[in-house]
């Protein structure tokens, strides 16, 4: 089941938000190559704020990707892209419904 998840907040800075935007793109591929992040969503939140929620089965999972190879790409560009270090809040998932198939 579904419990585990990670809400990432990210304020690109001034001039850095297509960079910001083609980084997440690039995301989506390395998370379908994580085995365990079935769920994974780059978010837009306003013109400069963006966000990723992904969600885990345990935490053993969880803590694979705060280590794996996103988390690290999302590190290591953190001071050419965002006004802040990103925020990263792990979160419980009390409810999900998914009926979509994935793109």
């Amino acid at each position: 089941m579904i419990k585990y998840a990670l809400f990432a907040r990210l304020e690109a800075k001034p001039g850095k938000e297509s960079d910001v935007e083609k980084f997440l793109e690039a995301g989506l591929g390395m998370a379908r190559d994580e085995k365990t992040t079935p769920i994974w969503f780059a978010l837009r939140l306003s013109p400069t704020t963006f966000g990723v929620f992904d969600a885990f089965e345990n935490e053993a999972a969880r803590q694979a990707h705060l280590t794996g190879p996103i988390a690290q790409a999302l590190m290591a560009k953190a001071p050419e892209l965002f006004a802040a270090p990103p925020s990263i809040e792990p979160i419980e998932v009390l409810g999900l419904k998914n009926t979509a198939a994935s793109s």
